[in-house]
């Protein structure tokens, strides 16, 4: 479609590149299968080959940029589904062609880039969808009207949590690189990031647990369990943010977090006042204290996390995704279908999205308008532990995307390697830290990263 949008009828099918397809780009693009896949590109042509398998028409393409270039005029749409530091730069790219895009979650790597994708969405005016499946789910729906219906009372405090990383955190830096492999492109993997020798360590799929490339626990489930949240609650941008963890290292994400914040009183939303809010988030096997009146027995994990709304009425309590809503009363609601159902999937929605004119779309269930500002709360929990050094709660200004309680002159460390060995028994404690750095300067890469030479974004709108 891109600039023939109105030119072809809804029941045509889309043309379909797919970005990073060896994971969950493949799951996405099989769930697309009914429209025509017509490119597929990654930069590990091993973890990549059951795709290519599959999808056996399809061009190869190891960069995405070559892609764009010699297909750009015949793609209607690109999933996007590779390590969190490169979802911006595609997307974004794709974006200003006049592609509709489909990112996988986390949506961005930074605050900026989900700001950029926000209002390069909005421009272009194509269709949008995050990669949080339980946005089209029945769930979310389900705790969105309850809330809206008043039915639990103010909520000033969630808690979230998930069992993850189920993948290795906390790691040292390997000692030595490695041979890369033929099938592997490391530099388009690195893409905007800064080099590093290749090891087998970082992809594929264990880039979650490396700051480079990933953004932990936090960054990989908080768009499954905290959607409800941010949506049922009406939360804007965090005022205030703190963090704090496991041993932090420079390279790789703790084993275990737990991050707080808190956002401004917002008005009313349907029936339901809304008061300031703290969302307390934790994971790598921590979980809230199980509250009063808690059912003997249950576990509070559902799926891979959980989610807790402490209403001054009652508590609403769902899984992972926002599945199975629940109170802890046992009363089960009986309130107006005020959220919009989807009938098909979370992927083929924004299918349908992509074949309808802007001017009078339906949007999906997790457009760019909502996942944007959303991943901006996700990532802020990761800033909010990365700058735990800094030892206080840090305040935040949402429009300017900057702290406001960080000095010129205040410092931080944080280390490099934990060199914890036992010699005749006898432990020894010797860490290795980065010298003293300028926060206010660290914090404003974590926002908006400088990006390796000769990777770019487009301008912000």
């Amino acid at each position: 479609m891109g600039g023939a949008l109105g030119r072809k009828a809804p029941s045509d099918k889309l043309n379909i590149a797919g970005v990073g397809i060896g994971g969950r780009g493949f799951a996405v693009l099989k769930a697309m299968e009914s429209e025509n896949i017509v490119a597929l590109c990654d930069v590990d042509w091993k973890y990549s080959q059951k795709a290519f398998d599959h999808f056996p028409k399809a061009k190869k393409y190891w960069d995405w940029r070559k892609m764009f270039d010699e297909l750009g005029d015949s793609i209607d749409a690109v999933v996007v589904a590779t390590a969190d530091h490169t979802h911006a730069i595609i997307a974004a790219t794709a974006i200003t062609m006049g592609k509709h895009v489909y990112v996988e979650k986390p949506l961005t790597h930074t605050v900026y880039e989900s700001r950029l994708l926000t209002k390069l969405a909005e421009k272009y005016k194509v269709a949008t969808q995050m990669g949080n499946q339980g946005a089209s789910g029945e769930g979310v729906a389900l705790a969105t009207e309850w809330l809206m219906n008043n039915e639990i009372g103010e909520v000033s405090k969630v808690e979230a949590f998930t069992d993850r990383p189920i993948w290795p955190q906390g790691l040292n830096v390997p000692k030595q690189g490695q041979w890369v492999p033929d099938t592997l492109n490391w530099d388009l993997f690195i893409g905007p990031a800064e080099m590093r020798p290749y090891n087998e360590i970082y992809t594929p799929w264990n880039f979650r647990g490396w700051w480079d490339f990933g953004t932990g626990a936090l960054g990989d489930m908080a768009c499954h369990i905290l959607h409800p949240v941010f949506k049922g609650l009406d939360l804007g941008y965090p005022t205030k943010a703190q963090g704090s963890s496991t041993l932090l290292l420079t390279e790789s994400a703790p084993t275990a977090q737990r991050v707080r914040m808190t956002f401004p009183e917002r008005g009313k939303k349907g029936k339901l006042d809304l008061p300031e809010v703290d969302v307390h988030w934790y994971d790598g096997g921590l979980q809230p204290m199980k509250p009063d009146g808690w059912p003997a027995g249950k576990n509070m994990n559902d799926a891979g996390g959980g989610l807790l709304f402490h209403g001054t009425k009652d508590m609403l309590v769902t899984g992972c995704y926002g599945k199975d809503p629940w109170l802890l009363s046992g009363r089960v609601p009986n309130v107006p279908k005020t959220e919009r159902r989807v009938s098909t999937s979370h992927e083929m929605d924004w299918v349908r999205a992509c074949k309808e004119n802007a001017a009078n779309r339906q949007e999906t269930n997790s457009p760019f308008s909502e996942a944007g500002p959303f991943n901006e709360m996700v990532v802020m929990g990761v800033l909010a532990v990365r700058l735990q050094a800094l030892n206080k709660e840090l305040e935040w200004n949402g429009e300017k995307m900057e702290f406001t309680n960080i000095n010129d002159d205040e410092t931080l460390r944080t280390v490099i390697e934990d060199g914890f060995e036992i010699h005749d028994g006898h432990p020894t404690f010797n860490q290795t830290w980065t010298d003293p750095v300028n926060a206010k300067a660290f914090a404003q890469e974590l926002i908006k990263h400088n990006y390796r030479n000769g990777w770019s974004l487009p301008p912000m709108p």
